[in-house]
């Protein structure tokens, strides 16, 4: 996918499926996930390449979609004298439900949320935290088959955060409900997200579940060994030579391997130096080693 603002390319290589389940959007600031975000609910028109969002292009069948579909922006501007009730049954009517149940499902929704007993409250009596629990309480009062969650972290504090977390978990888990979760934050998207799409420069860098990203990205060997530094240095010319990419740190080896064919090559190599090994095992990648490899 491929879209433009006048003469600024905000997206330019924008491939990539979204499976069943918890999906992290990453990306840094500015490296288009809100802005594929917009795509996705139809504000954004795709200036060249295909986008299908529940088997619909989200531009021509808008309406069609949003009735599948709930979002929460970023922003925390929400209307200040509204009640956080009545806010959540407009934007639910907004999205085909009839008052009357509009009203109940937003009932049901703050109360799922944690806001059962605020959400008579003014909007604008609420703290941070709470606003973001009505926001995901609108995205969801429809019972929509896709929730869209941009930043839904943003401005808690870590107490804050891992209730959201949880409760995001939570709602996916129980109700069976796909999200989609934009976030800057490599630790929250590992917890609990099931795959991940990482963004940019506006193309797509990687994307797959986290656990073949994490193979993707390759594991390492890393083998600590009983020897002076002296020994170390040449054990590690020694393991160049065999072609195999190695970084020392003090007297451990970090080695790029995929297969068994590293361990024979340290194994290999301490036998012929003579040098006794303290520990080796394999190390598979995090998501951040994953993210800043793509990136840089």
């Amino acid at each position: 996918m491929v879209r433009r603002y006048g003469g600024h390319l905000a997206l330019s290589d924008a491939t990539f499926d979204i499976n069943p389940g918890i999906t992290g959007l990453l990306g840094a600031n500015g490296a288009g996930k809100t802005t594929l975000l917009g795509m996705f609910i139809g504000l954004h028109q795709v200036n060249s390449g295909t986008l299908t969002v529940l088997g619909h292009d989200p531009w021509s069948a808008g309406t069609h979609i949003r009735e599948r579909l709930g979002y929460a922006p970023e922003h925390h501007t929400l209307p200040p004298d509204l009640r956080a009730s009545d806010f959540v049954r407009h934007v639910a009517e907004l999205h085909g439900l009839p008052p009357v149940e509009a009203a109940t499902r937003a009932s049901d929704a703050l109360w799922l949320v944690g806001l059962g007993e605020e959400r008579f409250r003014a909007l604008g009596t609420m703290s941070t935290g709470q606003r973001q629990r009505v926001k995901l309480a609108q995205a969801i009062a429809h019972d929509p088959e896709l929730v869209l969650l941009d930043e839904p972290t943003d401005g808690l504090d870590p107490m804050q955060r891992d209730a959201m977390l949880d409760l995001i978990r939570k709602i996916s888990a129980d109700f069976g409900i796909n999200i989609v979760l934009s976030s800057h934050l490599l630790d929250e998207v590992e917890r609990i997200c099931d795959a991940a799409v990482i963004i940019g420069d506006g193309v797509t860098l990687a994307s797959g579940t986290l656990d073949e990203l994490r193979g993707g990205g390759g594991t390492n060997v890393v083998v600590e060994i009983d020897a002076g530094l002296n020994a170390v240095a040449h054990l590690a010319d020694a393991l160049r030579s065999r072609h195999l990419a190695v970084s020392v740190d003090n007297r451990r080896l970090t080695v790029a391997g995929t297969d068994d064919t590293a361990f024979d090559a340290i194994r290999d190599a301490c036998a012929d130096a003579a040098v006794g090994i303290v520990r080796l095992h394999r190390q598979q990648l995090s998501l951040e080693d994953v993210f800043l490899e793509r990136v840089g």
